[in-house]
């Protein structure tokens, strides 16, 4: 069986996306699981930059280096080659669902859906506040990672 695939994305790719990334990839190694994950961002501003100062210091915060992470646009591809495609809010969903080509493999959904009692909700953008946002980001997309990684396991 493939290694299942996930894109997390966000607008700018530099705060929420990078660090759903990278909760999603150390709750999927302490499961023992093998996963792809990336992250992405609709809009395309910040491609080639590193994360959030504030991001990489909560991922550090958590024992996880995102520092050589970088931004990048969702591409048309990105539908075909990810299984799970997750927004972190509804209007990034929307922009998704319209970008989507008809054809698309990548089952498209809220990150925060992922979690019961959480369905709907938008991820917190921390960008405009101070490191606390940051920290309940995490506490938001660790949250989610974990059910996703249990998701897989109830699968396999």
């Amino acid at each position: 069986m493939a290694e299942p695939a996930f894109l997390f994305v966000c607008l700018g790719n530099i705060c929420r996306s990078p660090l759903a990334e990278a909760a999603f990839r150390a709750a999927a190694a302490a499961a023992g699981i093998s996963v792809i994950a990336d992250s992405a961002g609709t809009g395309g501003w910040h491609a080639g930059e590193k994360p959030d100062r504030r991001s990489i210091a909560v991922a550090a915060q958590h024992g996880i280096d995102i520092s050589g992470l970088r931004a990048r646009q969702v591409e048309r591809g990105d539908f075909d080659r990810f299984d799970h495609i997750l927004a972190l809010d509804p209007q990034n969903l929307a922009d998704l669902r319209r970008i989507a080509p008809a054809n698309g493999r990548a089952r498209l959904r809220l990150l925060l859906d992922a979690v019961p009692g959480w369905q709907g909700r938008a991820v917190d953008d921390p960008y405009y506040g101070g490191p606390e946002g940051f920290a309940r980001t995490w506490d938001e997309v660790r949250a989610a990672a974990d059910r996703l990684v249990e998701e897989l396991v109830q699968t396999r």
